[in-house]
């Protein structure tokens, strides 16, 4: 056992037994393995393992095998990958591959650096756009470079975990879960390897989102088919770098060698960052989004770790789905909107002016002093009956 692991040992212990792992090694549950199979005993092995009834998996109403398979190609955000908006087919398995990368990153302008733990090497991972009905079919891959067990907890999915408990994997392995997409919406992914380690790579950058569309496409407030032009995926990532004695923030080796220093400044519930995709800036200046006047704009936004009020200064939310299910009526005009921790929203806008326009979260402390700030550079004709000055600044009348 390394010093590093030795130094959260008790804590993992602990966690373990309050939540009822008592019998599992290192996090899992030792009947993780059975949860794939077509009748599982309803208990979890070893001494202390509670005595409950059988319990029968329902009988699949899908052949899976004459399902088309589909391979996506996934892109870094804040874009999405290409996808149909309705689905013109039945259900089908979507194909989707993620390999871990532990990395150094720069995340603000002054060279602070951090080891993120990067689904496919991107700051939040990327996003994964499947229709209701759809099965994903998840490669999951932790190079031998790597120095830590990594796996994925979907909140999309159901059971194991998110599937967690049936994809860790150890420097040097791969392993493939698939599971069914049955409730439509927004939710985050991230990395969920047990106890302390669960915070520890969310806030190293390990989570990422993906859509469930439903079959027929969005809906508006009054049932209507909705549209949208373009799309993007903000991902919002705290950080909690470590200061030495004269203030600066520190640099690390080697990936974990940030563990006891960082788990300390996480104690204290106070980011040193609140970013938007991984890195102060990351969505402005020559990155900043685009759109056009007349374009309708699906913004989708995440928040693994703490409660976040995204705002679009210069518009509205023409309609927007806090908590995320597409499966509920949208609201409509939202100055502000609430994104829990742990999961993610989203939010549609028909841009009706061209220029600049930030969005941010709107605790202005974290947008403006600690990075969560995003552009959204519009083109288009100006509306004078929209907005228009009439005096241009000038010496005050007597």
């Amino acid at each position: 056992m390394s010093r590093s692991e030795k130094a959260f040992e008790p804590a993992r212990r602990a966690f373990l037994k309050t939540a009822g792992f008592a019998g599992a090694v290192g996090g899992t549950v030792l009947a993780g393995s059975a949860m794939a199979m077509p009748a599982v005993e309803g208990r979890v092995t070893g001494a202390a393992a509670p005595a409950r009834p059988l319990v029968k998996a329902a009988a699949t109403t899908t052949d899976i095998s004459s399902l088309p398979r589909v391979k996506q190609k996934l892109v870094n955000p804040p874009f999405l990958p290409e996808h149909e908006q309705v689905a013109t087919t039945g259900p089908k398995i979507v194909e989707v591959e993620l390999t871990v990368e532990e990395k150094k990153i720069e995340i603000d302008d002054d060279g602070t650096e951090i080891w993120a733990y990067a689904y496919n090497g991107s700051v939040p991972g990327p996003m994964i756009v499947v229709h209701e009905g759809d099965y994903v079919e998840l490669t999951l891959r932790n190079p031998d470079t790597n120095l830590l067990e990594h796996n994925i907890d979907f909140h999309a999915a159901t059971g194991a975990l998110g599937s967690g408990a049936l994809t860790k994997v150890n420097p040097g392995e791969q392993v493939k879960v698939r599971w069914k997409a049955v409730k439509p919406g927004v939710f985050i992914y991230h990395c969920a390897p047990g106890d302390i380690m669960i915070p520890y790579h969310v806030v190293h950058g390990m989570n990422g989102a993906i859509m469930v569309l439903p079959r027929d496409g969005l809906k508006d407030a009054q049932g209507n088919p909705y549209r949208y032009d373009r799309a993007y995926y903000v991902g919002e990532q705290d950080f909690y770098v470590p200061r030495d004695e004269n203030g600066d923030y520190k640099s690390y080796e080697g990936a974990a060698d940030d563990m006891s220093d960082m788990l300390d400044v996480m104690r204290t519930l106070t980011p040193s960052h609140v970013v938007f995709n991984g890195a102060v800036g990351a969505l402005t200046g020559d990155n900043a989004l685009k759109a056009k006047v007349g374009e309708k704009v699906l913004f989708i936004h995440s928040q693994a770790n703490r409660d976040t009020r995204p705002h679009l200064i210069g518009g509205h939310g023409d309609l927007v789905w806090e908590t995320g299910s597409f499966a509920d009526t949208p609201a409509t005009g939202l100055e502000t909107w609430y994104i829990r921790g742990g999961s993610a929203g989203a939010m549609a806008y028909e841009f009706r002016q061209p220029g600049l326009y930030a969005y941010l979260n709107h605790n202005l402390i974290e947008a403006v002093m600690l990075g969560a700030t995003a552009h959204v550079m519009v083109d288009g004709e100006w509306n004078d009956d929209l907005m228009t000055q009439l005096t241009k600044p000038g010496p005050i009348n007597a």
